[in-house]
């Protein structure tokens, strides 16, 4: 099965989780090619999973994401990068580390999920 982020033969970056054997990933293959891809509509409930996003997406993505989670009042937000080498991981934590409105953030070490999410407490109010 092609699992997003990766080709058929399982290859891709390392980055998004592949092996890097093929020294390229589906993403890549896709522009190659021409092909557009088409934006994912995601439920905004709290909990954003990373995993079938490419990492060059992800960075504007969680920040939409927080922004609108706050639009609707949600302040406790968990995002889910994976554990993998920690480069997603270390991305969410860049973004978070550069937006006013977050009070604090940590890793998830109250589920299962340890260091593969990231748990965020959001300020309310408008960001200044």
């Amino acid at each position: 099965m092609n699992e997003p982020g990766g080709d058929a033969a399982g290859g891709g970056d390392a980055a998004d989780g592949g092996d890097g054997a093929d020294g390229g990933d589906a993403f890549d293959d896709a522009a190659e090619y021409g092909v557009e891809s088409e934006p994912v509509e995601l439920p905004i409930d709290g909990v954003l999973d990373l995993h079938a996003f490419h990492p060059r997406d992800a960075a504007e993505l969680v920040g939409d994401y927080l922004d609108e989670c706050r639009a609707r009042g949600i302040l406790q937000v968990r995002i889910i990068h994976g554990k993998g080498i920690g480069s997603m991981r270390e991305l969410v934590r860049a973004v978070l580390e550069r937006r006013d409105d977050v009070v604090k953030h940590r890793l998830d070490s109250q589920t299962g999920a340890g260091w593969g999410a990231t748990l965020v407490e959001l300020r309310e109010g408008p960001r200044t």
